[in-house]
C-alpha cells in the first residue's frame, strides 16, 4: 500500500457501509472536509539544493518530553467500529513509535485500559457533560490513570448533522434491517470479528449507568449529556481541577484564541472536527496563521484537519503549528491491518516528512517550521 488512499480503500473493501461511512463521513454536504484536504493542496513548499540533508531529525519536544515527530493519534469516538480492540491498537501504535495517542470521552474501551495498555503516551480527550459529578469523575479517573495531558473539546454544543449516518440509519444499538444484514453478509471478516468480540460500547460511560446497560442506553445518555451551555467559567473549573497540561481543541477563531490563553490552557487544537460539525466551517491550515499571530511563542499551537500526507505535516509547521493530529489514517490502517496497519499509516506519515525536509534542504523541524 503505497499511500493513505490505499489503507483507506482497504479499509473500504473490509467494513461495512455504515461503518465506513461513520469515519469517512463529514458534516451535510462534507464541504469543511474537502476544503481541508484542498487547503493543503493549495499550500505550496519551495525546493532547495546544494545542501547536506543526509542526517534529518524529525523528532520535536512538546509539553516537556520529547516525540519522534510533530504526530498524534486524535481521538476518535466508537473506534472499535473499524475492528475489535482499536483503541488498545491505535494506543499500541503510538506508543511503538513514540508518539501521543488521544482516547475519547466516547472510546468503546475504558480509561484505565488504554492507559495500561500504552503508559505515558496516552492523553485523554473530554466532552463535559451537564453532569458535572459526571465530568469531574472522568478528571479523577485520567489522573489515577497517570495520564499527564487532558484535551477539552469545545466545538460541539450540538452534534453536527452527518448525512451519511441518517442516510445508513446509523446509531446504537445497531438496526438489524434487510439492508444491513446483506452489507454485512458482504463482509465477512468484520461481522465475524463483532460477533466473537462484541458490538462496539461507549465503555467510559457504563460505570454511570444501571448495572448490564445496553450499548443504546449508553449511546443515549452520551447524546443527553452534550452541553450547549458550556462556558468560561466551566472551562476555569476544569483548569482548577486539572494539576498537569491542559489543552483545548476546536478553537478556530483568533479571539476565541486569546480568551483560552487567559484561562491558563497549555496548547489549543486548531480544529474543525474533520469537517463533522460546521460544513460552513473553514479550513483549519487556513486559519491557523492568525491563530499563530494572536497567541504569540507563548502557547503550544496544534493542528488536525485534512492531513493525508508527510508533506503535509511540514506545510502546517510552515504555517505556524507547533505539533499535528491525525484521524482518519490511523482508521483506516487499524481498520485494514490491525495495529500493524495503525503503525503503517503513521510511518508513511513520518517518512513523508523527512523525505519532505531532504528536498526542502532542511534537517531539523526548526528550520522546515521557518519555511
Amino acid at each position: 500500500m503505497a499511500s493513505t488512499d490505499d489503507l483507506r480503500a482497504a479499509a473500504h473493501r473490509r467494513m461495512p457501509r455504515f461503518a465506513f461511512d461513520y469515519f469517512d463521513g463529514a458534516a451535510e454536504g462534507e464541504a469543511a472536509m474537502a476544503r481541508n484536504r484542498a487547503a493543503f493542496d493549495a499550500c505550496v513548499l519551495t525546493p532547495r539544493v546544494l545542501r547536506d540533508v543526509s542526517v534529518r531529525d524529525t523528532s520535536v519536544e512538546l509539553f516537556g518530553r520529547r516525540y519522534a515527530a510533530p504526530l498524534g493519534i486524535a481521538p476518535t469516538g466508537l473506534a472499535n467500529l473499524a475492528r475489535a480492540g482499536a483503541d488498545i491498537m491505535l494506543a499500541r501504535a503510538a506508543s511503538a513509535l513514540n508518539l501521543p495517542f488521544v482516547l475519547s470521552t466516547a472510546a468503546t474501551i475504558t480509561i484505565e485500559q488504554v492507559a495500561a495498555a500504552a503508559p505515558d503516551h496516552m492523553w485523554f480527550q473530554l466532552y463535559m457533560p451537564k453532569d458535572r459529578g459526571v465530568g469531574h469523575d472522568f478528571i479523577r479517573r485520567a489522573l489515577d490513570s497517570g495520564v499527564k495531558v487532558l484535551m477539552v473539546t469545545l466545538d460541539i454544543p450540538v452534534p453536527g448533522r452527518r448525512n451519511r449516518d441518517v442516510r445508513n440509519g446509523f446509531a446504537l444499538p445497531l438496526r438489524w434491517d434487510l439492508p444491513m444484514i446483506l452489507d454485512l453478509l458482504r463482509h465477512p471478516a468484520w461481522s465475524l470479528d463483532m460477533l466473537v468480540n462484541g458490538a462496539p460500547r461507549l465503555a467510559n460511560w457504563e460505570k454511570y449507568t444501571a448495572a448490564a446497560a445496553s450499548a443504546g442506553s449508553l449511546a443515549a445518555m452520551q447524546a443527553n449529556q452534550i452541553d450547549a451551555a458550556f462556558g468560561v467559567r466551566d472551562l476555569e473549573a476544569v483548569r482548577d481541577r486539572w494539576p498537569h497540561t491542559l489543552v483545548v481543541k476546536g478553537v478556530m477563531h483568533p479571539d476565541d484564541a486569546r480568551e483560552v490563553q487567559s484561562l491558563g490552557v497549555n496548547g489549543i487544537v486548531v480544529s474543525n472536527h474533520g469537517g463533522r460539525q460546521l460544513d460552513a466551517a473553514p479550513a483549519t491550515l487556513d486559519v491557523l496563521p492568525a491563530i499563530r499571530d494572536a497567541v504569540g511563542s507563548s502557547l503550544s499551537v496544534m493542528l488536525d484537519g485534512g492531513i493525508r500526507y508527510g508533506s503535509d505535516i511540514a506545510k502546517a509547521l510552515a504555517r505556524g503549528a507547533d505539533f499535528c493530529f491525525v484521524a482518519r489514517p490511523t482508521l483506516y490502517g487499524v481498520a485494514a491491518a490491525g495495529q500493524a496497519g495503525a503503525e503503517y499509516a503513521l510511518r508513511l506519515l513520518i517518512e513523508g516528512l523527512s523525505r519532505t525536509m531532504a528536498l526542502t534542504g532542511e534537517t531539523s523541524l526548526s528550520a522546515t517550521a521557518r519555511q
